[in-house]
C-alpha cells in the first residue's frame, strides 16, 4: 500500500525547503509573497518598495521632522510559471519520505533553483548595464580583486549609489572564481578581512561584500546571466512569487501550497488515468523587477567572448 504520509503537503512542505537551501540568489535579492493572492499568469500587481529616510539636523527650535515611512509601490507583471512535473509510481511512493526527496524532490527543485537564479542573474546583469544602472566594474593590472577595490571599482560604484552597507552581495560565474581565487589578497583570510570557514557555494567576506559562486553566470550557451560576475545590493532587484488558485475539479488532499521567507509553490498530484499513474506537478509563479538599477553593478575579468 502507498505510504500515506507523502502528500502534497508533505511534498510542498519538503519542496519548498529544497528550493530556499539550494537556491543563491533567490535568497539574496528582495522577496515578496502574499498568500492571499487570486490570480494567473500575466497578471499585474502592485508591490511595495522598501522605505527611504534621509538623516535631518534636528533643530530644538522647530523640534524633529515627521517623514512618511509608508513605502512606495510599483508594479510588477508575474510573466513566469516555473513549472516541473513527473509521474510517480505506487513503489515511490511507498519510499520513506527522505528517499522520496534524494531519488525526485531534490533533482525536480535543482531545476526549479537554475530556472529562477538563472532568470535572476540575467535580471541583474541587464539592471547593472541599463538606464541608471551602476555600469561594469573591471579588473586592471591582472590583479584580480580590483574588480571590487579602486575609484571605477564595485565597492566605490555602489558606494556612490548609496545603499546600506548591509545586505551587500557579489556573485562570480565559475570560471571569474577561478581567476580570482588564484590572488592570494583574496585567498588569505588575514588579508581580505573574511575570518569565516569556506562555505559550500561561498568564495567568503570580500571587500565588504559577502562573494559566492554560481553556475547561471558565464558565456556558455546555456547561461542565462551572460557575465563574468554582479555585486548589487538586495534591493537592487526584487523576486516577487505567488501561488496559482488550486485546480478546479482537484480534491483538496490532492494540492496544497507551501511559503516561506518571501518564496512560494504549489503542489498538485493527480492521478493520470490514461497511463494509470499518478502526477506529480510543482509550480512557481513569479515576476523578477529592477527596483533600484544604481544597486547592481557588472564585474568583467575580461573572460567574456
Amino acid at each position: 500500500m502507498a505510504n500515506t504520509f507523502i502528500t502534497p503537503t508533505v511534498i510542498a512542505n519538503r519542496a519548498l525547503g529544497v528550493l530556499y537551501n539550494q537556491t543563491v540568489l533567490a535568497a539574496l535579492v528582495h522577496r515578496d509573497y502574499d498568500e492571499a493572492f487570486n490570480g494567473k499568469v500575466g497578471d499585474t500587481i502592485t508591490v511595495r518598495t522598501p522605505a527611504q529616510f534621509e538623516a535631518k539636523v534636528f533643530d530644538r527650535n522647530t523640534g524633529i521632522v515627521l517623514q512618511d515611512a509608508t513605502e512606495s509601490s510599483t508594479t510588477v507583471v508575474l510573466d513566469t510559471l516555473l513549472d516541473v512535473s513527473f509521474p510517480v509510481t505506487s513503489e515511490d511512493l511507498s519510499l520513506e519520505i527522505s528517499n522520496f526527496q534524494a531519488q525526485l524532490l531534490d533533482p525536480a527543485m535543482e531545476a526549479l533553483v537554475q530556472g529562477v537564479d538563472g532568470r535572476l542573474a540575467e535580471k541583474l546583469v541587464d539592471a547593472a548595464e541599463g538606464g541608471g544602472g551602476g555600469g561594469t566594474a573591471t579588473w586592471t593590472s591582472s590583479t584580480p580583486s580590483t574588480v571590487f577595490t579602486g575609484e571605477t571599482g564595485a565597492r566605490a560604484k555602489l558606494g556612490r549609489a548609496k545603499p546600506p552597507t548591509t545586505n551587500r552581495y557579489a556573485l562570480f560565474s565559475p570560471e571569474a572564481a577561478g581567476v580570482a581565487l588564484k590572488e592570494e589578497l583574496i585567498v588569505a583570510a588575514d588579508k581580505s578581512g573574511w575570518t569565516d570557514a569556506l562555505r559550500e557555494g561561498s568564495v567568503g567576506k570580500l571587500f565588504g561584500f559577502d562573494t559566492y559562486e554560481s553556475q547561471v553566470l558565464g558565456y556558455g550557451s546555456g547561461d542565462a546571466g551572460q557575465a563574468d560576475g554582479v555585486a548589487f545590493h538586495r534591493d537592487a532587484v526584487a523576486l516577487i512569487s505567488r501561488t496559482l488558485d488550486k485546480p478546479m475539479g482537484v480534491a483538496d488532499s490532492q494540492q496544497a501550497v507551501a511559503n516561506y521567507k518571501g518564496l512560494g509553490l504549489r503542489v498538485v498530484k493527480e492521478y493520470d488515468v490514461t497511463y494509470k499513474r499518478d502526477i506529480v506537478s510543482i509550480d512557481f509563479l513569479i515576476g523578477l523587477k529592477a527596483l533600484r538599477p544604481s544597486w547592481a553593478v557588472q564585474l568583467s575579468f575580461g573572460l567574456g567572448s
